[in-house]
């Protein structure tokens, strides 16, 4: 009986290392894992760097409330309160219709400018199996001026009172520390104050992300206007900020030479010289609901 019992655990032990050397096999035959494609994310904490737009996306079905401020001059001095007696604001909603494909919408009280916009991405940064350097995003935006008309006796076009912005943007995440993107941009007014002006303005944008710690980033954006006024009238639009992270919330504070919160507004109308101290405290913030 003992022998019975012996052959049998051997002959099972047999089977189970058999069955175990065939599995290895099969493993064997099927070859190392294939890499799988990696999407890089988080370039940057918001869809804005400060002012311009960056190369991140909302997610499908997230709503982003924004929530833009920016004071007067910093060199008012005590009397203005180092500006805060005075400021604009801009009330915003963007939409992620899909991960690739971003709407908005906003009210600025600069001018009273109500704009919207699209942002499609059309290439996305990745590693792994397939491998590609940079994000890709194509944005157009469209202002509409509500001031009243400065001589409502004459008679004023619906289509006097648009602008048009179109930008391209190539971005990448050299670390999870290091974003830079550059971004063209031109920007198309159907109505100019005077000859001097011109109808379309031609510009650089650039725009990055330095971490700081684990919630705490330096941010930076920059445009470079390349016509229009000269620059003794309108200065290219400079802020440095940091991004603050809680949770749902981003906070990003900075110093700008711009009041202006669109693309129109800050691209072609900024009055003040960063260098001569002419300089905006302000802030955004940003709340994310997913809705969908």
């Amino acid at each position: 009986m003992k022998h019975i019992l012996l052959v049998f655990t051997l002959l099972i032990t047999a089977f189970q290392a058999t069955a175990q050397e065939e599995e290895d096999s099969l493993l064997d035959a099927l070859g190392p894992d294939e890499p799988e494609t990696e999407y890089v994310i988080s370039a940057f904490k918001s869809p804005r760097v400060i002012n311009a737009h960056s190369m991140e996306m909302l997610h499908k079905g997230a709503l982003d409330f924004r929530i833009l401020h920016r004071f007067s001059e910093l060199s008012g001095g005590a009397y203005e309160f180092f500006g805060l007696d005075g400021a604009t604001i801009r009330l915003g909603l963007d939409y992620g219709i899909s991960k690739n494909f971003t709407v908005g919408v906003g009210r600025s009280s600069y001018r009273k400018e109500i704009d919207a916009y699209a942002k499609y991405r059309l290439a996305h940064q990745s590693k792994g199996k397939r491998v590609f350097p940079v994000s890709v995003i194509l944005v157009s935006g469209i202002t509409y001026n509500t001031l009243k008309w400065s001589e409502p006796e004459r008679e004023n076009y619906f289509t006097s009172r648009l602008a048009y912005y179109h930008q391209l943007i190539v971005g990448r995440k050299f670390s999870d520390a290091f974003t830079l993107q550059l971004a063209p941009t031109l920007v198309h007014r159907n109505l100019i104050a005077d000859t001097e002006d011109k109808h379309d303005i031609y510009s650089l944008g650039i725009g990055s992300r330095l971490r700081l710690s684990r919630r705490v980033a330096l941010t930076l954006d920059y445009f470079y206007v390349a016509n229009g006024y000269a620059e003794s009238v309108f200065y290219n639009p400079l802020s440095i900020g940091f991004d603050i992270e809680t949770g749902g919330h981003v906070f990003q504070l900075h110093f700008s030479n711009t009041s202006g919160m669109n693309e129109r507004a800050f691209i072609t109308e900024t009055a003040n010289d960063f260098t001569k101290g002419d300089i905006h405290f302000g802030f955004n913030i940003s709340r994310i609901f997913q809705i969908n």
